[in-house]
């Protein structure tokens, strides 16, 4: 895989926290199924309010 700067990698938006994150390699297989950007947010599951 060729080298990327961190702008050009593909990012989503956790749905706990709501804040952005970027693609990992360690998500490559599943992409598709990441919707939160740690553990922690991933364990607490509830979302916040963005409003």
């Amino acid at each position: 895989m060729k080298m990327r700067k961190k702008s050009e990698l593909p990012s989503k938006i956790c749905l706990t926290c709501g804040l952005a994150f970027a693609w990992r390699k360690k998500w490559a297989r599943d992409w598709d199924q990441v919707k939160y950007c740690s553990e922690r947010c991933r364990r607490s599951g509830q979302p916040t309010p963005q409003g």
